[in-house]
């Protein structure tokens, strides 16, 4: 378990890097440019890894494909065309929704020239949508095939790719033009491009990777393994979403509170996110090596992986949260001078944030592992309505109600997000714990 998340939460972790470069670079060109790229990188991640949620429904097929025969190769080349396919065709709304990101950001109530920044953004990297589907489907074929550490590679490259272009193109370095806010988005545009050209290289030079012809007659369709990666993925997707707008909806109800409860809010989160790639890596590992057994029809075999898989989550969590706990504001100095007295307010905000995030990092890291074994065994339906329910009518409830009719404010809408978490960890784990009961495995080989 550990050498397959190894590699695939560490390319996780480049991917929080390579966003925080896009900040650190725009910083520099003032606050309305931050705060547009700022809007439009939200728009455009949620929209886009909705997406990637939903051709990763191609991890747990492939496994079982494996699964049950150890040198499967023409299932799992159609697994991984029909999640490309799928994907190719949920990217054209997208693009057409973020090409009207500056009309969906004015109605939402933004500043207009904000707006409009926001939408050229946009505009230039809507391309990177398709891009960073097959990316995404690439990855998950090399991880499930046994060789997670290109996804590694593949993200660092992206990352130097996107310092290199941040710093030519925005400030117009090597004769190149300033373009400013324009620079930096083709310069994720051009990173996009180089990890998905990278990916498929690989797919196709590995010598255990290319006997697979995961490219072969492309243009070939198969309807029922279309509606396999519908099936699994589509809640899959829903419950990204859910998640990633549960976080969204508690930024928005900080913004009611106060500017300085926004920024130690941003501080706070963005420290629990780059946590949360560690438990979100295991569960990635945890689909493959649970969606193994399924196909293998071993129930031993699932419970083992799936347990062990469980284990290591919190158990990593429980090292995150002792970190967050005794040391906040060492990370807080990560982001801001802690020893300014202007950044006084904003510093003691976060520390309130983070101790509840340190109290929440056991639970975020179950309830992410919990549901990646679900999906193991093609099970994504009932936690999306558990994700929906413990992250809406418990969490989001709870913070409107924490923060808004009692004094602890900010720390109230935090205290909600790890009530929200907390219940859905409890239901899914209930769930992987009664899987036989609920006839979710399959019948023994």
């Amino acid at each position: 378990m550990l050498s397959l998340a190894g590699p695939l939460v560490g390319a996780n972790l480049l991917q929080m890097a390579i966003a925080a470069v896009d900040v650190i670079f725009v910083a520099r060109l003032g606050a309305v440019d931050l705060a547009a790229a700022t809007l439009a990188a939200f728009l455009f991640n949620l929209l886009s890894y909705a997406l990637i949620g939903l051709t990763s429904a191609a991890a747990p097929l492939i496994a079982a494909e494996r699964g049950r025969k150890a040198h499967a190769v023409r299932g799992v080349r159609r697994d991984v065309r029909m999640a490309l396919w799928v994907g190719s065709i949920g990217a054209v709304p997208v693009m057409l929704l973020l090409w009207h990101g500056q009309a969906l950001l004015s109605l939402a109530g933004q500043d207009a020239e904000v707006a409009r920044r926001a939408g050229l953004f946009l505009r230039i990297l809507l391309a990177a949508v398709p891009l960073s589907v097959a990316a995404g489907v690439m990855r998950i074929a090399a991880a499930a095939l046994g060789r997670p550490g290109w996804a590694f590679l593949a993200t660092g490259v992206a990352l130097l790719v996107d310092i290199v272009g941040n710093w030519v193109l925005a400030f117009g370095h090597w004769h190149a033009p300033p373009l400013g806010l324009a620079g930096s988005a083709l310069a994720n545009l051009i990173s996009f491009a180089v990890m998905t050209l990278t990916y498929a290289v690989i797919l196709v030079r590995d010598r255990r990777l290319r006997r697979y012809r995961l490219f072969g007659r492309w243009w070939r369709g198969d309807g029922a393994r279309a509606r396999d990666i519908c099936r699994i993925g589509l809640p899959i997707m829903a419950t990204w979403m859910l998640e990633g707008g549960l976080f969204g909806g508690a930024a928005l109800l900080m913004g009611l509170i106060g500017v300085t409860d926004v920024a130690a809010h941003a501080i706070a989160l963005n420290i629990a996110a780059f946590a949360f790639q560690l438990p979100f890596g295991i569960a990635q590992a945890a689909t493959i090596r649970v969606g193994l057994a399924y196909g293998a029809a071993d129930r031993r075999w699932i419970a083992l992986a799936g347990n062990v898989a469980l284990a290591i989550g919190v158990g990593v969590m429980a090292v995150t949260a002792t970190i967050i706990w005794t040391a906040p504001r060492s990370l807080i100095g990560l982001y801001i001078d802690t020893h300014d007295p202007a950044n006084a307010t904003v510093v003691a905000l976060a520390v309130r944030f983070l101790t509840v995030a340190a109290v929440f990092q056991l639970a975020d890291g179950a309830q992410a592992v919990a549901a990646g074994v679900l999906r193991g065994i093609q099970d994504t339906r009932v936690p999306m309505l558990i994700a929906a329910f413990g992250y809406w009518v418990v969490g989001f409830g709870s913070s409107v109600a924490l923060g808004f009719a009692t004094p602890l404010a900010g720390a109230g809408i935090w205290w909600g997000l790890a009530a929200g978490l907390l219940v859905v960890a409890l239901l899914l784990t209930m769930r992987w714990r009664a899987r036989g009961r609920l006839g979710l495995e399959p019948a023994p080989a």
